[in-house]
């Protein structure tokens, strides 16, 4: 699929997908929204792509809803029936492709992350950031509550009491203290940002596809349910990940490379 507001890139099996609005520091109008939920889809259908890296074109992640441009471009009617009965609201759909993705996600957070863009963030599993990374719930200061998913994110990824601090004072948040606060999770100079990323998701990467993205599953659903609740997830969550027969033979394979490295080179006697 071609895209206009983003640019999709495969670097082996790790995808990088980098939010091309940099005029609008990659604000998300109607035409980004809609490609970010269809390049996830087309992420997750391509069995070749293991681990997806979002990141933004410029000097910005993404600077939150571009509310100029709700929607596209030309279009002056009114909205189709489809999308006065959408429940989410049209930032919504972004969250819930994000984070129904079965494959890993991480954000290189290279600039602001504002608002939805901040939610867009959180959306992936994990966020590598930088000296140059900012977060900005900015919801109250447009007289709104938070949307797109960030009431839902912040609390499990900060605590209760931090996501409030957060949301009611909309304060800026640097990329030192993100670290420290959890909101990105690993912490390297900006000139290192993607490379890091990317030595992150090849890490994941090389695991059996099947074993990633079930463990993923169990992991999510797991932040909902009681440990008996989350005992049976994980026993499911096995008999996925070994319908795979490929996967299986792949880790025996990792394993005993695992063990030469750990135990040496071992060279037979005579």
């Amino acid at each position: 699929m071609a895209y206009e507001h983003l640019a999709l890139e495969r670097r082996g099996a790790v995808a990088v997908i980098t939010l091309n609005r940099p005029e609008k520091l990659n604000a998300l109008n109607k035409g980004l929204q809609d490609e970010s939920v269809a390049v996830c889809a087309e992420i997750e259908a391509d069995d070749d792509v293991r681990v997806a890296i979002f990141t933004g074109a410029g000097r910005g992640f993404c600077a939150g809803a571009d509310l100029t441009g709700a929607r596209a471009p030309g279009d002056d009617g009114p909205p189709p029936q489809l999308e006065r009965l959408e429940e989410y609201g049209w930032v919504g759909g972004q969250g819930i492709a994000l984070y129904r993705m079965t494959k890993p996600t991480i954000a290189a957070v290279n600039g602001v992350a504002a608002g939805a863009g901040m939610s867009f963030a959180l959306a992936c599993d994990l966020r590598v950031g930088s000296e140059l990374t900012r977060f900005k719930t900015v919801f109250l200061e447009r007289s709104l509550s938070p949307d797109s998913g960030m009431s839902f994110f912040l609390p499990r990824i900060v605590g209760y009491s931090r996501a409030v601090d957060l949301i009611m004072t909309s304060r800026d948040v640097g990329g030192e203290e993100a670290y420290r606060l959890g909101l990105i999770d690993r912490f390297v100079p900006s000139d290192r940002l993607l490379d890091e990323a990317l030595a992150v998701a090849n890490q994941m990467a090389i695991w059996p596809p099947m074993a990633v993205r079930s463990a993923k599953r169990v992991i999510q659903r797991n932040l909902q349910h009681d440990l008996e609740t989350a005992l049976r997830e994980e026993y499911t969550g096995l008999n996925f990940a070994r319908r795979a027969p490929n996967d299986v033979r792949e880790s025996r394979e990792l394993r005993g490379e695992a063990r030469a490295e750990v135990h040496g080179d071992v060279t037979e006697g005579p």
